[in-house]
């Protein structure tokens, strides 16, 4: 739905002279690092919803038109990349060292399902390199892999000066003409920048490239745009030529934009529980912090002009009286010259909330953090007003990336934390309204909140997800990593109570061979099953999980179905394999079916690359409820041990 509002704007605008209709968008590398600067464009550190979100996201701009396409969607950055500048190492000189397991298992998992369940128009390469070549030079990236075996219908573009990158900053040719044709032969069809343009020519007279090269590349560019009807003529007579100025920032899509803020609001924290605050109870709001009355830092980077904002403070204003401190002149709060009055303001209010985190200063492209605690003088001041509140003192974080906010947590004078992201220009009426009660909240972590001990021995150069206990490597996402956290992955209070119970599933699932694979050592070996083996034609298994709302009010919740694959030490200790949202009235129940598709989900990468079914038993988990299945393989009806 949200894309589909932010396709129509985008036709509305190109119809009306002031858009294109190729869209960059969107970034669906993983979240690895905690302090990547460019975490916050992304849907977080698990490639099943990362790669769900793709498609999605892909389908509602592009829309459903057969070939045609609405506006043309782009997954980027492909691949492995998420490092900006961290400790002197930045994007355009990083090699980023993956191996083939993590390259097929985490990395390349979102940009396969986006290109062949979304079935994107775009790819774009990214700066870095993987494993000492450039992803814009690589024809096993982009020929052999995107194009070739996913099958992308579709041009693929560097991103921006990538190709003038690989040759100043990393040096990788020697000439600029054998940047231009290694690029083109790599099955690189657009340069973002002027590099091809400046040297294509003299690569082909120089017998570099050849005139045949350059033909496909223009061929899968001209037909996108084909696609797009840019050659149908008066866009007013072609499908979309009837959107225009009224259809920007409508009611209903300014309606939509404070939906979805409410929707990404995490409920982090519930002292007693003491949220939602009543509007009988709390008269007077003390509003404090350095992203308590901003505007520009709620639509986080990479966004366009709202259509209007409200505030934090604007938002609290509509159902209370308030005090107003900021506290920190910025998020950097190097000061306490604030500090006094906010702490007064505290002590005279009814209830504080103090709205604190980062922006784009702090974390951003080009800016990697240098740790997760929140900057400067923050916590000090969170604390000293908590200390001092008259009422209930509750958080708010703005932050794209995760803040260690250990201290808040345990500090029982701290009755709430919430979550916001970047919520967008609606994010003040959002936050007031789960402050308030008005909204239930529902949203989940999809990242893991780390503590800062986690990435003090770290380096966000290392690659590997996988943990390594003879060297102390911790390993990365909850995927592989089992130290303390300040919040797992998946998590998200709510002001009612969900139960969940298994209703039904399967406690045995056969998985047949395909003929030719029948000699039981060739197959099962390790007892794991090579994906390319198995029959995997409609093999799935479907769990019909009961939701029950034994709370007072109505919610949202979103089922989260976690498998413990069978021991393996090269499987993750838990992985998500399916996720459905639910709405559930208050004292009433939902029955969920649920499908998990065994090849795809139950699936694990092993040491080659290689995709394979572990047999045994693999253990399901849906909040407090378990249930363990068993796969096994059969041929022609046996099943082989």
């Amino acid at each position: 739905m949200r894309m589909q509002v932010v396709s129509d704007e985008a036709r509305a605008m190109y119809n009306g002279g002031v858009a294109g209709l190729t869209y960059w968008s969107p970034n669906v590398n993983i979240f690895r690092d905690p302090r990547w600067g460019r975490g916050q464009e992304t849907p977080g550190e698990d490639p099943v919803v990362v790669g769900k979100y793709a498609a999605s996201y892909v389908r509602g701009l592009q829309g459903n038109d057969g070939n045609r396409l609405k506006v043309a969607a782009c997954c980027k950055h492909f691949t492995a990349y998420d490092l900006d500048n961290w400790n002197g190492v930045d994007r355009f000189h990083f090699n980023a060292k993956v191996s083939k397991q993590d390259i097929e298992d985490t990395f390349d998992v979102p940009f396969r399902m986006c290109v062949k369940e979304g079935k994107v128009a775009s790819v774009m390469c990214s700066y870095n390199q993987v494993n000492g070549v450039p992803t814009c030079a690589d024809p096993n990236l982009l020929k052999k892999t995107v194009r070739g075996q996913w099958r992308l219908d579709g041009y693929i573009v560097s991103d921006c000066d990538s190709v003038g990158v690989f040759y100043d900053s990393q040096h990788y040719t020697s000439t600029p003409e054998e940047a231009a044709a290694d690029a083109i032969k790599a099955g690189l069809d657009l340069d973002c920048g002027p590099f091809l343009a400046i040297h294509s020519e003299e690569a082909v007279k120089r017998g570099l490239l050849s005139e045949s090269d350059v033909n496909s590349a223009l061929l899968n560019t001209l037909t996108v745009q084909m696609r797009l009807g840019m050659f149908d003529g008066e866009p007013s007579s072609q499908p979309y030529g009837n959107l225009g100025p009224r259809d920007v920032c409508t009611p209903a899509h300014q309606e939509l934009a404070f939906e979805a803020a409410k929707q990404g609001i995490v409920l982090l924290k519930n002292h007693g529980p003491s949220l939602p605050l009543s509007t009988r109870r709390y008269r007077s709001v003390a509003v404090i912090g350095p992203n308590s009355n901003v505007t520009v830092t709620m639509i986080g980077n990479y966004a366009g002009i709202a259509c209007g904002y409200t505030t934090p403070l604007q938002g609290i204003a509509r159902y209370a009286s308030t005090i107003h401190q900021p506290g920190c002149a910025d998020v950097a709060c190097t000061g306490d010259q604030l500090f006094g009055a906010a702490i007064d303001a505290a002590s005279r209010a009814d209830a504080t909330v103090l709205f604190m985190g980062l922006d784009q200063s702090i974390e951003a492209e080009t800016i990697d953090r240098g740790g997760l605690l929140l900057p400067g003088r923050q916590q000090e001041l969170v604390s000293k007003v908590a200390a001092a509140s008259k009422g209930p003192t509750v958080l708010v974080l703005m932050s794209g990336g995760p803040i260690d906010v250990s201290f808040a947590n345990n500090d029982p004078r701290v009755a709430g934390i919430l979550w916001a992201g970047y919520p967008g220009q609606a994010g003040g009426a959002a936050i007031a309204d789960i402050v308030f009660g008005i909204s239930n909240p529902g949203g989940k972590l999809p990242v893991t909140w780390y503590p800062q001990e986690y990435v003090s021995n770290l380096a966000m150069t290392a690659m590997d997800m996988r943990s390594n206990p003879s060297n102390g490597y911790p390993g990365r996402t909850y995927r592989f990593y089992k130290g303390p956290v300040v919040y797992p992955f998946g998590h998200g209070l709510t002001y009612t109570k969900f139960e969940h119970s298994i209703a039904s599933a399967p406690t045995l699932v056969s998985v047949p061979l395909q003929g030719h694979h029948k000699s039981p050592n060739a197959t099962v070996w390790g007892k794991a099953i090579r994906v390319t083996h198995a029959n995997c034609n409609r093999l799935s298994l479907a769990v019909h999980v009961d939701v029950n709302n034994a709370g007072s009010r109505d919610g949202s919740h979103t089922l989260l179905v976690f498998s413990n694959p069978p021991a393996g030490h090269w499987a993750p200790h838990k992985q998500l394999v399916a996720f459905e949202k639910v709405h559930v009235a208050a004292r009433a129940s939902q029955r969920v079916r649920i499908n998990i598709h065994v090849c795809k989900y139950l699936s694990v990468v092993d040491r080659s690359g290689i995709r394979r079914i572990p047999i045994g038993e693999h253990n399901l988990h849906i909040g407090n409820a378990k249930h363990s299945v068993s796969l096994q393989a059969t041929t022609l009806g046996v099943i082989k041990s």
